[in-house]
């Protein structure tokens, strides 16, 4: 059983958007028990409830849509929401796209982190996986496993030597998403800048908010992590798993996947309800994030 939680006062950030390459300003504003997580374009005056039927346009990020609105790249934000805890929140948005700032959910997590967080006393059940769910083919594919927690097992693959093969795999808590998944930025192939800016994507993009790689080579200066490529790619996942409204219980098993297979695996679950059930534990008090231990020493490690 999850308990609701809000943040206690607004928060704000302003920054480019990564695809679309406009400033952008954002918003976090408390929301009361039951809201769940909310996109308001402020703009054109349409809310839009961050669920995953709402999801659209996965190619190279997870925009949410509803009655003609988006909300774009709303994964890395979404992301430190789960990992906060955070079951409630308004996410005021000047324009269609959740400004990158860094690359990585660390941003957003301090954003969270200064706005305070306000235990709302109400619970929130859990959704426990029941029967194996999975999406994909035999070369790329995504597994919803029974599990007593939210664990991830994540391999990706890659012809560019900078990357190679890299694998994730452990159980994900308030803790470890803080410390070592939340700094892993996005990252992008040299030899891709061109098509995708003809298709209007990465207008936003630069080698100070994502990793650039030209074959064996980074081009944005030192890695945060050995494998920080992977560490994204669970990153996205959480991002894209806080779409399910639920604290997941489950295994995750995915194999070079991606935010459209992250998406379909969701949809599956939820139309199978025989899968999955609704439970609430017995967790007598509200769980509170505290400072995380070796976090002192990892922004000590950044800042060297």
């Amino acid at each position: 059983m999850a308990w609701q939680r809000t943040i206690l006062r607004t928060a704000s950030a302003t920054g480019v958007g990564i695809h679309g390459g406009e400033q952008v300003a954002l918003r976090l504003r408390p929301a009361p028990p039951g809201t769940g997580i909310v996109f308001v374009r402020n703009d054109i005056g349409i809310s839009i409830p961050a669920r995953a039927e709402n999801a659209r346009d996965l190619a190279y990020a997870t925009t949410l849509r509803l009655r003609g609105a988006e909300a774009r790249t709303v994964e890395h934000l979404m992301a430190a929401v789960l990992g906060t805890g955070v079951t409630n929140l308004f996410v005021d948005l000047s324009g269609a796209e959740v400004p990158i700032l860094d690359g990585s959910a660390l941003p957003f997590v301090e954003l969270l982190r200064r706005a305070g967080f306000d235990e709302q006393n109400v619970t929130l059940p859990e959704m426990r996986v029941r029967r194996t769910v999975r999406v994909g083919d035999g070369e790329r594919w995504i597994e919803l496993r029974p599990g007593d927690e939210l664990a991830i097992d994540y391999l990706v693959s890659y012809d560019a030597p900078a990357v190679g093969r890299q694998r994730f795999t452990g159980a994900i808590t308030p803790q470890r998403f803080a410390v070592e998944l939340a700094p892993a930025r996005t990252f992008g192939f040299l030899d891709e800048v061109p098509a995708l800016r003809q298709r209007g994507l990465g207008l936003g993009g630069s080698l100070e908010n994502c990793i650039v790689v030209d074959r064996g080579r980074v081009l944005s200066g030192e890695l945060r992590f050995p494998d920080e490529f992977v560490r994204h790619k669970v990153l996205d996942l959480i991002g894209d798993l806080a779409l399910l409204e639920y604290p997941l219980r489950a295994r995750v098993v995915a194999h070079k996947a991606g935010h459209a297979l992250h998406v379909a695996a969701l949809n599956e679950l939820l139309s199978n309800p025989e899968a999955w059930e609704l439970v609430e534990p017995d967790r007598l008090a509200a769980l509170s994030v505290h400072p995380y231990s070796g976090e002192s020493e990892f922004e000590a490690a950044l800042a060297g």
